[in-house]
């Protein structure tokens, strides 16, 4: 497909988006919205298979994701990020109602494991395991289940988490925007009555200047420095054998140097290039949509319907509970849970868009954003990136035996 109309095409779609995003003021978000255009173009054939690879953004996506997870680290200060241990409880909570429930589901549904394995065919277990790590993981469990299905032969095995990835954010996106009102609302509420203190405000000298050289604040410095923690971080990934995640350690970085004073709070604010990086890195959710085949859905429809029914009430439930006993509300507990069905990017944009509905004004909006963000973006590394990669790696071998 062209290049150029590629591009314009989802720069169509998102525009599109984000209008019904305001018009509906967040209770639609851009993102389900953009899935299900994106859904539908690519199951009717109107949206080339090549489309969002054509365009260069899913390319500029995959590179730059680590660019704004030190950029979101320099967001949240030392004692902010100590301060979300419960949310990363929480988080691992979740991951453990998931699993729970679904073995539940297997016992029930699916008689439990057989007590001999069959040769290139699935049991209700195996099932279980490759839904345990594809709902409550991203792009690298999903990896792990498929290299452990497929060593065995179990084909429908390994297609499963990859169904489950592009249709996931159809369904964490919408339920966790709802969700996520509910707590705008009652912080805004908190917030007119004089309940919820304004964001804090860096002093000026300390938001504006960095121990960056000058000559390495412009658009292309800043780049360059970042990469090179971006790039340190891979190292520490490689060293560790992923133990060490890429993006958790990025993470912590932004949030160490921040704290240090070598990076100014917000490190990416203000270049040239933030808000297409930022696009790009949205691209990154569309991408599995275009792998999904009606066959394919229509084979597992069964297996998938039992996999977010139950994997949805795991998640309800152990996430309220969890949140109920340290202290956080009910809803925004479950959305915190609710973030393992899609980690980021959209963490951040639904709660910047959860924010911007219930604000009336920049400040409120910011207070608003200062209670829900930070949370949501410690919730989908504890779920999606540290806690999912962690279990379905020790699952997975449970494939086919």
């Amino acid at each position: 497909m062209n290049g150029v109309l590629a591009f314009a095409i989802v720069m169509a779609v998102w525009t599109f988006s984000d209008f019904i995003s305001k018009k509906t003021k967040s209770l639609l978000s851009s993102l389900f919205v953009a899935s299900i255009i994106f859904f539908v173009g690519y199951l009717t054939d109107i949206f080339p298979d090549d489309l969002l690879p054509a365009s260069s953004l899913l390319g500029l996506g995959g590179v730059v994701v680590g660019f704004i997870i030190v950029h979101l680290g320099t967001l949240i200060s030392i004692a902010e990020f100590k301060s979300q241990w419960k949310t990363f409880v929480i988080g691992v909570a979740t991951v453990i109602g998931i699993g729970v429930m679904l073995y539940v589901a297997g016992l029930v549904f699916g008689g439990g494991r057989r007590s001999q394995a069959y040769e290139g065919v699935a049991q209700a277990m195996d099932y279980v395991v490759a839904g345990i790590g594809s709902l409550s993981g991203g792009t690298i469990s999903v990896l792990i289940i498929q290299d452990a299905a497929l060593g065995v032969g179990l084909t429908s095995i390994a297609i499963f988490p990859v169904l489950i990835a592009a249709l996931q954010g159809l369904i964490g996106f919408p339920l966790t925007s709802l969700i996520l009102k509910q707590e705008a609302s009652r912080l805004s509420a908190e917030y007119r009555a004089g309940n919820l203190a304004p964001a804090v405000v860096e002093e000026t000298a300390t938001a504006t200047e960095s121990k960056i050289p000058a000559a390495f604040r412009t658009t292309p410095g800043t780049l360059l420095v970042v990469g090179a923690v971006v790039l340190l971080s891979i190292s520490i990934n490689n060293i560790t054998n992923g133990i060490l995640n890429t993006f958790v350690v990025a993470l912590i970085f932004g949030i160490a140097l921040r704290a240090y004073g070598v990076f100014k709070p917000g490190i990416l604010n203000g270049i040239d290039a933030y808000g297409l990086m930022m696009l790009a890195i949205l691209i990154l959710v569309f991408g599995p949509l275009a792998t999904v085949q009606p066959a394919d859905v229509a084979a597992l429809a069964v297996p998938l319907l039992i996999a977010f029914v139950v994997g949805l009430i795991g998640i309800a439930l152990f996430a309220a509970i969890a949140g109920k006993l340290l202290g956080y509300t009910i809803p925004m507990s479950i959305a915190i849970g609710l973030t393992s069905l899609y980690g980021f990017p959209g963490t951040m944009i639904l709660s910047q868009e959860a924010a911007r509905g219930a604000g009336e004004t920049p400040e409120e909006v910011a207070a608003i954003e200062g209670q829900i963000l930070p949370k949501m973006i410690i919730a989908g590394f504890s779920t999606v990136t540290i806690t999912s990669v962690v279990v379905t790696g020790l699952i997975a071998s449970r494939i086919g035996g």
